[in-house]
């Protein structure tokens, strides 16, 4: 063998098997993390105004290097380029998405589980792992559903039978919950070998009817725009059913839209509650909607991937009233749990249910076999029931129940805070951990109110536009963030633009709560937000 090719070989056999010296390469890293990860990310991710042009330019280029090298000489692109430019996600003050810190063990756990490299496709890449997904999945079952105890023995193991199904997330989730859903409605029957087999088209000449439509409030999360047009059901089929003041599905609007199907001869294939809606965090009238969805034979869904462990609160789990009805439950593992992100699940009341999606293949998953990849829209999947796990059983439902009416008593106190002040305006009372407001200074609001629409609607985009600068002022500055979105104001008899704040990182205290409000009223006097608001 040429000693150059001698060379690039033992470099690469030392990659595979002999780490570097850590205080010179990417262990160096590790080990910072693990000492104190809050201040190595305090200190490493950089608040800077760099625009994601400029970033863009350091991820242009499309040579892929020749030769191995050392991992010390990639680690100064990781902290100068990727790290330093991230967000901080976990910063008390970032108070703008579903996304939090999470608890210190996750960490080694989550190493555990890069170095095991589970499979869980098949328990021949999982063999543990495997029972452990389905007890998982079984206990959440269990918190959503309350079955009876003696009722999971004969399910939990079954491989004829599946609990729910493990995800990378809720648009998964929401996607393996329709695509059940659908099967069902279009089962094997007589000469017809079902939908599975001879798809939508065939399906609907076998039962007369023109289409399948899915109903779901006009707060419903994308991913269920997405699951309407993968599985032949069209967007247009997707019926986003008008909110109340409230941002819950108006029962009246609910009942026209199915008069309506029923007139166009459209068969309503599922019937979605949303439990924590995305931008508001609001929930649905779900014992109401279980009640519809059992007069029209279709198949209720909640897509809980942000309510959901509500359930572990004794003094809100009434918030969510009626989800035990439901035929099929999202929640994400990544949000409320408080695991890493890539970690969503649906879980189906009845544990046969999955038959419907169920695939085989001769050299992985055999039929008998406990293989959860049988029952999975997903392939090979990472083992992240072992973060799951971790926190049901470090946490524990107390630990969790703390955890939910913390979030929930501090948004109360946001709210609190935002009515208190002159110059904000509270647009969506929080139900469960997220609330929207604006900027919206004292001297306009009683004008607004009594304003004709014309002007009305003048004004609301004035300050739509002061919304907006203020969201990516605060983002660039880097102290503390909210996000924004838009919203149907019934006072204003239109759209308006509001500030969204989740509350839900049991670091976020009080007072950063009011830094929050003190920094949105430093932004406002900025030259480019005072030259909109002298318009008003």
């Amino acid at each position: 063998m040429p000693n150059k090719a001698r060379a690039d070989l033992e470099t690469l056999y030392r990659i595979f098997t002999v780490p570097e010296a850590p205080e010179s390469t990417l262990g160096a890293i590790d080990q910072a993390i693990t000492d104190d990860v809050a201040g190595f990310l305090q200190t490493h991710i950089v608040a800077t105004e760099r625009p994601l042009e400029e970033i863009e330019a350091d991820f242009a280029s499309v040579v892929i290097p020749e030769e191995p090298t050392y991992v010390s000489e990639y680690t100064e692109f990781v902290q100068e380029h990727l790290v330093a430019q991230s967000v901080h996600t976990a910063a008390p003050g970032f108070v703008g998405h579903m996304t939090s810190a999470f608890p210190y063990f996750m960490l080694p756990l989550a190493r555990l589980l890069t170095a095991l490299n589970q499979n869980l496709v098949k328990v021949e890449t999982s063999k543990a792992f495997t029972p452990m997904e389905r007890q998982v999945l079984a206990m959440l079952h269990h918190l959503i559903f309350r079955c009876p105890d003696d009722f999971y023995p004969p399910w939990i193991h079954n491989s004829q039978a599946a609990l729910g199904a493990f995800c990378s997330g809720g648009t998964i989730a929401n996607i393996t919950a329709l695509w059940v859903a659908r099967n069902r409605l279009f089962a094997p029957d007589g000469n017809f070998r079902g939908i599975a087999q001879e798809g939508l088209a065939r399906a609907l000449r076998h039962t007369g009817y023109e289409g399948i439509a899915v109903l779901v409030s006009e707060r419903g999360h994308y991913s269920l725009g997405k699951a309407a047009d993968l599985l032949g059901i069209g967007r247009d089929q997707l019926v986003r059913v008008p909110t109340d003041d409230h941002n819950r599905m108006d029962l009246h609007a609910l009942r026209e839209a199915c008069r309506r199907l029923q007139d166009a001869n459209i068969r309503p294939l599922a019937l979605v509650g949303i439990a924590g809606t995305t931008e508001t965090g609001n929930v649905d009238p779900l014992e109401a909607m279980a009640d519809v969805a059992q007069e029209l034979g279709c198949h209720f869904h909640v897509d809980a991937a942000w309510g959901g462990p509500t359930l572990f609160s004794d003094h809100y789990r009434h918030l969510l009233a009626g989800i035990e009805r439901a035929d099929s439950v999202t929640i994400d593992a990544h949000k409320q749990l408080y695991v890493p992100m890539g970690a969503g699940m649906v879980v189906f009341k009845d544990p046969t249910a999955v038959s419907a999606i169920e695939h085989h293949a001769a050299y992985i998953l055999r039929h008998g076999s406990k293989d959860l990849g049988s029952h999975t829209l997903e392939g090979s999947r990472p083992g992240k029931a072992l973060l799951v796990h971790a926190g049901l059983s470090i946490i524990g439902r107390k630990g969790y129940e703390l955890l939910i009416d913390l979030g929930i008593e501090r948004a109360k106190t946001f709210a609190q805070l935002i009515r208190q002040h002159p110059d904000f305006e509270l647009t969506s009372e929080p139900e469960l951990n997220i609330l929207t407001y604006r900027y919206c200074p004292a001297a306009v609001q009683k004008p607004l109110i009594t304003a004709q629409p014309e002007e009305q609607a003048r004004i609301n985009a004035l300050l739509d536009q002061v919304c907006l600068l203020v969201q990516k002022h605060q983002r660039e500055a880097g102290r503390t963030f909210v996000s924004r979105t838009r919203l149907h104001a019934s006072r204003y008899n239109g759209e308006i633009t509001v500030l969204r704040s989740v509350l839900a990182n049991p670091l976020t205290t009080d007072e950063i709560l009011a830094t929050v409000l003190r920094e949105e009223c430093e932004i406002v006097r900025q030259p480019d937000i005072q030259a909109l608001l002298h318009q008003i």
